[in-house]
Order: C-alpha cells, then structure tokens, then sequence
C-alpha cells in the first residue's frame, strides 16, 4: 500500500463534516417567494372604522374587506377578498425572496472538514457501513485520468471488486410523499468517488455511471467526500491524485 499523505492523518471529526457539509447546501439553495402583489389585486372597501360612511361596525357582522357588489342605502354587500381567511386572498406570512439563506464558514474550519472527511475514507468500519465493500482502503490506481467511456470505467471499477457496490447503487426506488409529483420521482443511492489528479475526460464518463461521481482532487470539499454529512464514502484515488495533494499541501 503506497504511503498516504498527512490529509489522512486527522482526527475524524463528524461535527467539523457536518458544519461544512451544510455550509455548502446551504448556499446551494435558491432564493425563492410569492409576488409581494398576490391576492392584493382586487377592487376593494375597508369598513372598519366607527364612524366610517356605510361602515359594517355594529352589524353583527365580519369585518372583513369586500369587493362591493350590491349599494343599497347605507348598506354594501359582497364577498370577501385580500384578508388572508378569504378565498383568493393574500398569504399571511408568504416566503420572502429576500430572505438569505447562506451560512458562512471559516476558512481554517472548512479545510479541517475536508481533511477530516478523507481522514474518513481510509476508515474501513465507516465505509462498510454505507458501502458494499470489504477490502483494503483507500483504493489506488494508475491511469484513471486517461478512461473517457462509461464502460471503460465500469471495467476498471469492477476490477477492483467494486461489482457488487455498482449493483447496490443500480436500484432505484419511487420516493414517497408530494415530491414524486414534483420532478424527483426516483431516490437513488450514493455510490464511490473517483478522485483523480486531472480531467483528461473521466468526469464525462463518471456522470453516466449511476451512483458514481468523479472529481478532481484540489476541488474536493465535505459535501463531495461525505455525502449528507455522513463521514465514510468509499472513494477511488489514482495515485497521480494522491502524488498532487501531498506536492501542493491541499487544505492545509
């Protein structure tokens, strides 16, 4: 087994992980809100007040705004509209476009969550517990950069017994509730992670290959590493990968 680099060599820290794994979610999340017009666009009468002409105040009934339909004397009749409790009224408390969601991070911080998410890779207790798995980690290869097909990278990943972790991440189920009508009708499975020192065309390859992500390794970050937060993904690093983190000193 070739000599890691000193990344590995950090304290497993779930805690760091999860705090820069959200960090990056949470700036991921698009802004979004209800027109501040909506439900605001009808034709309307307040009769609130005391002394208001034509008021409602003593009637015995809802003081609610109306689009006036029927003036007879001093009375006005029609049907609610704009309060919130009316039909085609205005949202009480609507999702603000200008709300911000991003949630800042220390640099020193973020790098120490990446080094501790490989830390977790090298944890073999960590990845059997997600992965199919069961062999000596992390995994190292030589002339992964250069694969450009899916099935060529298929092969390479087969032959180094990840078989039967391709065939978990295959399956694919219906997910349950309101989101399957919602463009995200399939929850599928993470799968291993190709690390590799360039990108000669194997991030195309990967991006066809089912549960299988592929990433250069000086643009590795928590959410890459531990999916969900979850510390221990099984990745496949090629040795050039491994060469360039040590020579340039990645997230230190």
């Amino acid at each position: 087994m070739t000599d890691l680099p000193d990344q590995f060599n950090e304290r497993v820290r779930p805690d760091i992980i999860k705090r820069a794994s959200l960090s990056i979610q949470a700036n991921n999340r698009q802004p979004y809100g209800h027109d501040p017009e909506a439900g605001n666009k009808h034709v309307t009468r307040w009769r609130k007040r005391r002394r208001a002409y034509r008021s409602a105040k003593g009637k015995g009934r809802a003081r609610v705004p109306r689009k006036i339909s029927v003036r007879r004397g001093m009375q006005l009749y029609g049907s609610g509209a704009e309060s919130p409790n009316t039909r085609g009224g205005r949202r009480a408390h609507g999702p603000k476009a200008e709300k911000d969601f991003s949630e800042e991070i220390n640099d020193k911080e973020r790098r120490k969550g990446i080094r501790s998410a490989i830390a977790a890779t090298a944890d073999e207790e960590l990845v059997k517990e997600t992965h199919s798995y069961d062999g000596e980690l992390p995994i190292i290869e030589d002339g992964l950069e250069s694969i450009e097909k899916t099935s060529e990278l298929q092969e390479k990943l087969k032959e180094l017994g990840l078989e039967d972790e391709l065939e978990r991440v295959s399956e694919k189920k219906v997910r349950g509730g309101k989101g399957k009508k919602r463009g995200r009708k399939y929850r599928t499975k993470t799968g291993p992670l190709v690390v590799v020192a360039e990108d000669d065309g194997i991030l195309q390859a990967a991006g066809n290959l089912a549960g299988v992500d592929a990433s250069v390794v000086d643009q590795l970050n928590a959410e890459k590493l531990a999916p969900g937060a979850e510390a221990g993904r099984l990745v496949v690093w090629s040795k050039k990968a491994l060469e360039k983190m040590e020579e340039d000193d990645l997230f230190h």
